[in-house]
């Protein structure tokens, strides 16, 4: 990973102005920030500054100072703030999804304690963290919130796993404990998992690791249950000072860790299952970086500033040009950004399992994308951005892609025909035929419902030279009848034949065109 610096957002003070918390939308369409005057400032994704609001204490008699704004994070959805303030409250502002809409809270939650930490995972749920030692939940659509765990010791951190089905929150008293909403099956365990050395206030949970550091200045790589991965100590370095923030890559496979004047990078190498780190990015009058900020889809890195500075940088592997008109953008091992040209269109690729990307594609009339991992197919709609990612065994390239149909590609490989629906994630399954013309396949996708039955798919294709399979349940045939139950073909003499589908196949009517 490459950081390369792109513009200032925000220009730094002479004194200190800290910028309290940064977040992303999940459109990546909007960029906030909160400065130390309690405002928020709005961005676009190009990083001109659209909008801004003031937030508002939890009880006005205290006056608009007495309070700090400690977490921010928007919602699933990208139209609304959530914002943790240490006067124990934590409001959630409508901001709408275009510049300049009202602003509106829609919801507040009154605490014991101040509010030290903040996460929006997932539609509805707040994740937060209290200087009393709580971890909390906040139900926006109930408007109630109710506690996740408990601990003595001050919430100083307080991160998500790459789906935002788990949680991490790190203690002044060095405890790291994880909870999961869904494990996904992967039996990892909950509770307290390790007793870092000091207070983790940079603390990130990567793909296969959790990253940890504070003011001993010294980053500890933890495994899933906690034993020691790996450790890069710089208590020696007198240039190096306290590491006060860390975020992972929105693919889990890099870390960045703020210091003073210093950003560290750190990337996994799935060859040799560690941490590899790259060469630092040191920026002078920095000073302490006080916030990080990762976009979405992985492009852009925003790092606030104890002098009230918010600097953007370009995050990418490597960058190339398809064929004078798509950008390629390897933001990680396991995620692509292909953007047209022309248009200005974005497509985020990206490997759910977290293989590497290996050559990207794009073909049927420049509309389709194709790449490969050592274990999946990633296939992908341009126009509509439905993206797929199915088990696939490499074959050696000899594979053949047909993109006759716009809902479903077709791929042959050694005698047997594979389909997949772009969008979905599971084959919609695959048969053994020699007849590779794109001709003598017909396949349909919903386009005609039926009574009491969720999906319609079907399927028609050449065992041999003179017998047509029809699939039932996932497939579709080609069929002009509302509940689909006829089959209309010809043969090499060009004659036409209907043929019903439910009850075996007949010829009631044949003839020449």
């Amino acid at each position: 990973m490459q950081l390369k610096h792109l513009r200032t957002l925000l220009s730094p003070q002479d004194g200190a102005a800290k910028v309290t918390c940064m977040a992303w939308s999940q459109n990546n369409a909007k960029f906030a920030v909160c400065t130390v005057d309690r405002v928020v400032l709005l961005y676009d994704e190009h990083g001109e500054r659209r909008d801004k609001f003031s937030t508002k204490p939890a009880d006005m008699k205290y006056g608009r100072k007495s309070y700090m704004v400690k977490g921010m994070a928007f919602s699933p959805d990208s139209t609304k703030i959530a914002i943790g303030q240490t006067d124990n409250i934590i409001y959630v502002y409508k901001i709408g999804e275009d510049w300049g809409d009202k602003k509106v809270i829609c919801n507040k939650f009154i605490q014991t304690s101040a509010v030290t930490c903040l996460q929006w995972p997932a539609e509805y749920i707040i994740v937060f963290g209290l200087a009393e030692g709580k971890v909390r939940l906040a139900n926006t659509k109930t408007n109630k919130s109710s506690t996740i765990y408990g601990t003595e010791s001050y919430v100083v951190s307080l991160t998500t796993n790459c789906s935002g089905k788990g949680i991490l929150s790190g203690h002044a008293d060095g405890t790291i404990v994880r909870y999961f909403f869904d494990d996904e099956g992967s039996g990892e365990s909950q509770g307290k998992l390790v007793n870092h050395p000091c207070p983790p206030y940079a603390l990130a949970w990567a793909t296969n690791s959790i990253v940890a550091a504070g003011c001993d200045r010294k980053i500890v790589a933890y495994g899933k249950e906690g034993h020691v991965l790996q450790t890069f100590d710089y208590s020696r370095n007198p240039q190096e000072r306290e590491f006060t923030t860390a975020v992972a890559s929105p693919g889990g496979q890099s870390v960045v860790l703020g210091s003073y004047d210093r950003l560290r990078v750190f990337n996994w190498s799935p060859q040799r299952s560690i941490w590899e780190e790259a060469k630092p990015k040191e920026i002078a009058n920095l000073y302490t970086i006080t916030a990080l900020a990762w976009k979405r889809d992985g492009s852009r890195l925003c790092v606030g500033t104890l002098c009230g500075g918010v600097e953007q940088f370009d995050c990418c592997l490597r960058r190339s040009i398809y064929k004078n008109k798509f950008e390629l953008t390897y933001v990680g091992p396991s995620q692509v950004i292909v953007k047209n040209l022309s248009s200005g269109t974005r497509v985020v690729l990206k490997s759910h399992y977290g293989y590497e990307v290996e050559e990207v594609k794009i073909l049927g009339k420049e509309r389709y994308l194709v790449a490969h991992t050592s274990d999946t197919l990633l296939l992908g709609d341009l126009n509509t951005n439905r993206l797929s990612e199915i088990a696939w065994q490499g074959s050696g390239g000899n594979e053949k892609y047909f993109f006759e149909n716009e809902n479903v590609c077709m791929i042959f490989n050694a005698g047997e025909l594979t389909l997949v629906e772009y969008g979905n994630n599971d084959t919609l399954g695959s048969v053994r035929t020699e007849f590779m013309n794109p001709h003598l396949i017909s396949v349909r996708i919903n386009e005609r419902c039926q009574r009491g039955t969720e999906d319609n798919k079907k399927l028609a294709y050449l065992i041999d030279i003179k017998t047509i399979a029809i699939g039932e349940a996932v497939w579709i045939a080609e069929l002009n009848e509302p509940l689909d139950t006829k089959l209309l073909f010809r043969d090499r003499k060009l004659f036409r034949a209907l043929a019903a589908t439910t009850r075996g196949v007949r010829q009631p009517a044949t003839g020449r065109d």
